[in-house]
């Protein structure tokens, strides 16, 4: 395994289409296991291909139950509407306040080629599920934020939104902040 280098926010990659993947091979595998020392050497808590270079349609999480390893995946249902504050390993530093579904279901290949659904995913795992999908897309959370904010600001923006922090992990990525739901 090998920690690779994550693209940070300009670098024209992380705004192209990732391409599926049509062969779960060696090569496949090796970027999976590399995505995740990369993800847990900087501390976060997902990780898409692309951010490491890669437009290919591969997805690392881990909120603390270890990694999920994902091929292909797509979002099959959105329900609901919350808005919360997010962070990103290629932009580091900086929040924002994103709008993303309540709940999700997402099917994606696992590594023995089966068909997995994770369903009605709520929570942190919800929006690290959306959050790195959209990465497969060209789109980084600061396309779609309501607010950027520098982490000198925090806590002018979460008293502006009127939200607390439910947790914080050790680093800025890893926390769930939900606001109330948006109609």
């Amino acid at each position: 395994m090998a920690v690779r280098e994550i693209r940070l926010e300009g670098d024209p990659i992380l705004k192209k289409i990732s391409r599926e993947v049509t062969n779960i091979d060696e090569r496949t595998l090796q970027i999976l296991d590399d995505m995740v020392e990369t993800m847990y050497a900087a501390d976060g808590l997902g990780l898409a291909a692309v951010q490491v270079g890669i437009l290919r349609r591969l997805v690392v999480i881990d909120i603390g139950q270890g990694p999920i390893k994902m091929i292909n995946p797509k979002i099959t249902k959105r329900e609901g509407m919350t808005i919360s504050r997010e962070g990103c390993l290629s932009v580091p530093d900086v929040n924002g306040m994103v709008r993303r579904p309540k709940t999700v279901s997402v099917e994606y290949t696992d590594i023995e080629g089966k068909t997995v659904t994770i369903e009605n995913a709520q929570g942190l795992l919800k929006k690290a599920l959306c959050h790195e999908l959209d990465h497969l897309d060209g789109i980084v959370y600061t396309d779609v934020a309501e607010v950027v904010f520098d982490m000198d600001d925090i806590e002018k923006y979460e008293e502006l939104y009127d939200v607390k922090p439910v947790c914080r992990g050790t680093n800025s990525y890893d926390y769930e902040t939900e606001l109330h739901e948006v109609n």
